[in-house]
């Protein structure tokens, strides 16, 4: 998806022209990966901008941060504050915001102890990530040669640059066999998530998403339609999914920051259901997007006001 620039980027501390926003080639989480972020977006509400669950992901970007021994020179409330700073300095409505830390430039091994950090945080618009089309009537997917990395190997709870290589492999295979997304194994061969969003299945209307120990990364908006569910009905339950099993769900959708909710209509070439969103996708959807557009008043305190 292109970027439209926006006139500012927070950068450790202060704002600079988005052009200046670079780094040094030689920085360590360039090389390396070292590095962890985050994706949050701002709404458009009927009360003004608001940014969606902004202290949990600046909260996770932390977490994320601990699991790969680096320590970020600000506070989940100075985060928190730079990013309505951000959003309000580029005059933004609705908008995604990119807040970064990464390991930057002292030796070259690979071993970054010692090293600066640095923190940029960036806020552009951004559309549906899946394409309009996608979350109205859902979009194709297949399940990927590429095993989700696991937690023997790298903090796979952790949203660490170096991560998402392993994210980008299994996306570009999906692209490259003309489909829309993907969805990971775990070593376990068991389902974990897409290339950036978590999964849940729907079956004789009960929801079922695989549990954080599948290797997946605890999202946030994964969080928040577990809680939501209860409240249109629908009990979550978090349990391992085998391959076979999403041949015979009766729907399927991903969540996501970027992907908010979008059904799959389609996957490994077979329909999902009558490969049309379902019942339960749909409520889920319309409950969630309402919302984040401050239309329900019992989860405000989900929204941040600029």
């Amino acid at each position: 998806m292109q970027i439209e620039p926006t006139e500012k980027i927070w950068k450790n501390g202060k704002l600079i022209p988005w052009k200046e926003a670079t780094v040094h080639v030689l920085s360590h989480g360039l090389h390396y990966g070292t590095g962890v972020f985050e994706g949050i977006r701002c709404y458009s509400t009927v009360k003004g901008p608001a940014i969606f669950r902004l202290r949990e992901h600046m909260d996770r970007l932390h977490k994320s941060a601990k699991s790969i021994n680096m320590q970020i020179p600000f506070s989940v409330d100075q985060l928190c504050e730079a990013a309505k700073e951000t959003v309000r300095e580029n005059k933004l409505d609705a908008c995604y915001i990119r807040p970064i830390s990464f390991f930057g430039v002292s030796g070259i091994g690979v071993n970054p102890i010692g090293y600066p950090v640095e923190t940029f945080i960036a806020a552009f618009k951004l559309g549906a990530y899946l394409g309009d089309e996608g979350m109205r009537n859902g979009i194709r997917v297949h399940t990927s040669s590429w095993h989700r990395v696991t937690n023997g190997s790298v903090p796979a709870t952790a949203k660490a640059c170096g991560d998402y290589l392993n994210s980008a492999l299994a996306i570009m295979e999906a692209k490259q066999n003309g489909f829309d997304e993907t969805i990971m194994l775990n070593e376990l061969h068991m389902v974990a998530e897409g290339s950036g969003e978590n999964l849940f299945l729907v079956r004789d209307g009960k929801i079922h998403t695989p549990p954080l120990n599948a290797g997946i990364l605890p999202g946030i908006t994964r969080s928040s339609i577990i809680e939501l569910a209860p409240g249109l009905g629908y009990k979550v339950e978090e349990q391992n999914i085998a391959r076979s099993e999403l041949y015979l769900a009766d729907e399927l959708f991903f969540t996501g920051t970027a992907a908010e909710v979008t059904p799959i209509r389609e996957v490994d070439r077979r329909l999902v259901g009558d490969g049309k969103p379902g019942p339960v996708t749909k409520a889920i959807q319309t409950a969630f997007l309402d919302i984040v557009k401050g239309k329900d008043q019992k989860y405000t305190k989900w929204l941040d006001p600029l």
